[in-house]
């Protein structure tokens, strides 16, 4: 018997566009059936174009279609939270993009409602389904490393390297925007999913092109939202983890993560600038002996690659949100994943804004 499609609803045009309507499409078991933009006539435009039955200019209207069961939110930070309420207050799954939210108290509540409805919440922390990181994760379980001395990640790209690249809510830190919230909500996520818990940190956020141009007027606007963000971590069991990230980096090196320990070493990266899930290898030395690539079994492959590489890993996340669903019990990476990232996020700024360590609460291991 085949199996009955999820009809889902999608919230957000850009990224969505780009990445979510293609990939719930391209998955067996998700039907898009609506499609949200605040601009009506833009909604039915795009609508049409990808074969949509449905457009609507507000997440309410969209949320209360009898059809819809469940939701993808693929907006700007600061339009998360109420859009995720209006998505659970309906009772419907939902697929939400991080940053979860503005705050730790936004994403709190976005958990107590999708916990008080039963409803599913998965974040897209796309790096736990790509295939290298995978095979990483799995050589950290078998132990090739040891015990581990020493974690650095490098994530240098150049995406807001230019000065002239126009001023938007990106800019401004009280709507979500910067380094911090763009990656770091990746780094906090798979580093305690690789690693371990962090039990202390201290942040240095830094803003570096200081005004962009207004789109319209051309005039300079004050830009506050970080660009580039340096952490030092140290995780529970004692590793030392040290976090060096910018977006306006011209010819940066890509995205790497290096782990050292007493048995061996094992270093993942990509020094793809143009897409972030593209072009990862990893590498392992044991006993001293010089790197050398390591292959990533067939089993952790994508069956199917994309032009756009963010499109394979997120079609993985929707199989994992759909089989949550299925079972009516949320597993990583859920709301719970994306609240401790966001307090995480929060005590970095609190730690930039005090010039000191931060303790993180046992409640966020």
């Amino acid at each position: 018997m085949a199996e009955t499609p999820l009809k889902v609803a999608v919230v957000g045009t850009g990224f969505g566009q780009k990445v979510h309507i293609p990939g719930l499409q391209a998955h067996h078991r998700t039907e898009v059936v609506a499609l949200y933009h605040r601009d009506l006539a833009k909604a039915e435009a795009i609508a049409s174009a990808h074969g949509i039955p449905h457009a609507c200019d507000s997440v309410e209207a969209i949320a209360a279609l009898p059809e819809v069961e469940a939701v993808t939110v693929a907006t700007p930070p600061f339009l998360h939270y109420s859009q995720a309420k209006a998505v659970l207050a309906a009772g419907k799954h939902l697929l939400l993009e991080k940053p979860t939210a503005l705050s730790g108290s936004e994403a709190d509540e976005i958990a107590g409602l999708a916990r008080d409805r039963n409803l599913i919440v998965t974040l897209d922390f796309e790096f736990r389904f790509v295939p290298a990181w995978q095979r990483l994760a799995e050589l950290l379980a078998e132990g090739y490393a040891g015990e581990l001395r020493f974690i650095k990640v490098d994530w240098t790209v150049p995406g807001r390297a230019d000065p002239s690249r126009a001023w938007n809510w990106y800019s401004r830190q009280d709507q979500g925007g910067g380094a911090l919230g763009a990656f770091a909500s990746h780094s906090f996520d798979y580093i305690t999913w690789l690693f371990g818990p962090i039990a202390r940190l201290c942040a240095r956020l830094d803003t570096t092109i200081a005004q962009r141009p207004d789109l319209i007027t051309d005039a300079l606007k004050p830009v506050d939202a970080d660009d580039t963000c340096r952490l030092i971590l140290d995780l529970d069991d004692g590793t030392p983890c040290q976090v060096a990230i910018s977006s306006v980096t011209y010819a940066g090196r890509g995205h790497w993560v290096e782990v050292y320990g007493d048995k061996g070493t094992l270093v993942l990266g990509s020094d793809t600038l143009t897409d972030y899930v593209h072009g990862f290898k990893l590498w392992g030395s044991q006993a001293g002996k010089p790197l050398e690539e390591l292959a990533i079994p067939p089993r952790l492959q994508f069956p199917t690659t994309y032009g756009d590489g963010r499109i394979a890993p997120f079609v993985r996340v929707v199989n994992h949100w759909v089989n949550n669903i299925d079972r009516g019990q949320a597993t990583a990476p859920s709301i719970a994943e994306g609240v401790r990232s966001q307090h995480l996020m929060d005590l970095a700024h609190q730690s930039n804004r005090q010039n000191t360590w931060v303790e993180v609460p046992k409640a966020l291991f």
